[in-house]
């Protein structure tokens, strides 16, 4: 029997199903089959069009063809594009609603499916297999994955089959990745210094430091915030504290050792000490008493106002701006071991764009897809582009070096200008193309030289969990066990770090782990990892 996910997918197919019958269409969703083969660009037919569905930001333009980079891609192909754009939750209902009425497109960009969703698709035959497609007519997605063969281990389902054409966005590689550490911790280094204190090495010196900040009011009006982050919530969580007692700990509560052993890291010892050092913070009052409850902007607007001794998230400058705070290096825990665990993150989503099976011009779709994955393509599908007369470019393109390099931004948020002008959907940016297809954006540049110096040195794993292509039934079984074991590792990290008890409750929690299904999770984990592993070295002879 199927999940609760399987009866829910059905639920909504019968549903979606009910709703396309009490609305007709004259004009097909999808393209009528031109009957083209040894297809080159700009096709000699004229009024050659495919039909796609998408989704957008509101910033962008409705009509996708509006944006200069798919006025060039069409002139570049000869292909004309009918988008049916959607924003927001109204694009999963019209996604959805294409499928269950079988009035399906050419094909769905940025999709937004889930790997349930992508298998379930494949099984109800509404989207087709690719692999063949790569391998016949898509040079420039071959091109980069003879250069990254991981990335084919990772988009090939456990049935052999490629369901889905990647977004793939390298910044740095290996340990010295852009993704490699999300929690980020940032200290008032005003406060040291006003205070005649040296940056903390060690976990007592960091306590030491909070109890100077609290005791001497810095923010002053009884102000003062000594640490601040935002419980169980991504880059804002307390993790990076949990790297000097052990393996630390992460998002997702899994590390992996040297050995491609998949850990549990909730349920490590060094686990159960750093939830009693951060236990002894909060007994000391120098943890924000709205930590385990506060929203974004509530975070957001302490940290502007200076309050903060140390607090945690990816970039500073969306809280604390760029002043006055610096990266928190490693702390040496009590066994004197300085250890950064390293984040489960790449910049990578398998499904981003599908070909559906009502398509009758698989060559020529192929193709065109193709083309978003050139270099110069993707770098501009990625971020934005160049040479536009009527808004704000995020590029100058160099003829002579034949090169995208990044503009300054004049005040503008990079994500606006993204939402703006580029298009995303599949593509491929590799870290091999910095410096020769385009530059690296500024902000980019400048995490990966303070991961380079503080903390690369001291992420001791060399392997991360990648995002593993698990089957349904695994998928299945997983979310069966998370919905339960998840909310119980999070309510009792929350509970031991202000109420204490952990080692005396310890063995109990150990026991309802078990309960909870912890052993077989972990097995369905480290089979994945195992048979990932396996599909990369044999992508890679």
């Amino acid at each position: 029997m199927r999940s609760f996910y399987r009866y829910l997918a059905v639920s909504m197919f019968i549903g979606l199903l009910i709703i396309a019958g009490c609305s007709n269409s004259d004009d097909s969703a999808s393209s009528e089959n031109y009957e083209l083969s040894d297809i080159t660009f700009p096709v000699e037919e004229e009024d050659v069009s495919l039909k796609f569905i998408t989704e957008s930001s509101p910033m962008a333009p409705e009509d996708p063809n509006d944006k200069l980079i798919l006025q060039r891609l069409e002139e570049e192909t000869g292909v004309h594009i009918d988008w049916k754009n959607y924003t927001g939750e109204s694009f999963a209902e019209q996604r959805n609603l294409a499928v269950a009425s079988g009035d399906l497109p050419d094909a769905i960009m940025n999709t937004a499916y889930s790997d349930y969703e992508l298998l379930d698709l494949a099984n109800d035959e509404a989207i087709v297999p690719v692999e063949d497609l790569i391998d016949q007519y898509m040079p420039n997605l071959q091109a980069v994955l003879e250069e990254a063969p991981e990335y084919r281990a990772m988009m090939t389902a456990p049935d052999g089959h490629i369901y889905a054409f990647p977004w793939i966005e390298e910044l740095g590689s290996g340990k010295e990745s852009i993704h490699s550490l999300d929690a980020t911790g940032w200290i008032n280094v005003k406060w040291l210094e006003e205070l005649g204190l040296d940056m903390p090495s060690t976990t007592e010196e960091l306590k030491e430091a909070l109890v100077a900040f609290k005791e001497n009011d810095m923010a002053g009006n009884g102000e003062t915030i000594p640490l601040s982050f935002i419980i169980s919530h991504g880059g804002e969580d307390v993790s990076f504290l949990f790297s000097p007692f052990g393996e630390g700990e992460n998002w997702d509560h899994t590390v992996v050792t040297n050995d491609d052993e998949v850990l549990f890291t909730s349920a490590q010892e060094g686990y159960k000490d750093a939830i009693n050092y951060l236990n002894e913070l909060y007994e000391l009052d120098l943890i924000d008493v709205e930590a385990f409850e506060q929203d974004w902007n509530t975070y957001v607007a302490k940290g502007k106002e200076g309050r903060y001794g140390l607090y945690f998230t990816w970039d500073k400058a969306n809280i604390s701006g760029m002043e006055d705070y610096e990266l928190l290096p490693p702390l040496e825990g009590p066994d004197g071991r300085k250890h950064v665990a390293r984040s489960n993150g790449m910049g990578f989503d398998r499904s981003k764009m599908v070909i559906t099976s009502a398509n009758e011009n698989l060559e020529l779709t192929a193709k065109w897809i193709d083309k978003l994955y050139e270099p110069l393509q993707s770098v501009q599908n990625n971020w934005g582009t160049y040479g536009d007369e009527e808004k704000q470019n995020i590029f100058e393109y160099d003829e002579n070096e034949e090169m995208l390099k990044h503009l300054p931004l004049e005040g503008t948020a990079p994500v606006e200008l993204r939402e703006e002008t580029s298009i995303s959907g599949p593509l491929a940016v590799l870290d091999s193309y910095y410096g020769n297809v385009t530059t690296m954006p500024d902000d980019a540049a400048w995490r990966l030289d303070q991961l380079h110096e503080t903390l690369v040195p001291y992420m001791n794993n060399d392997n991360i969990y990648p995002p593993v292509f698990m089957s349904l039934d695994e998928l299945d079984q997983r979310a069966e066990i998370e919905a339960d074991l998840f909310p119980y590792v999070e309510r009792k990290k929350a509970e031991w770090i202000t109420n204490g008890m952990a080692d005396e409750e310890w063995e109990e929690y150990l026991a309802e782990l078990d309960r909870l299904g912890y052993p077989e999770w972990l097995q369905i984990k480290q089979d994945a990892y195992d048979r990932n592993l396996e599909a990369e070295e044999e992508a890679t002879e």
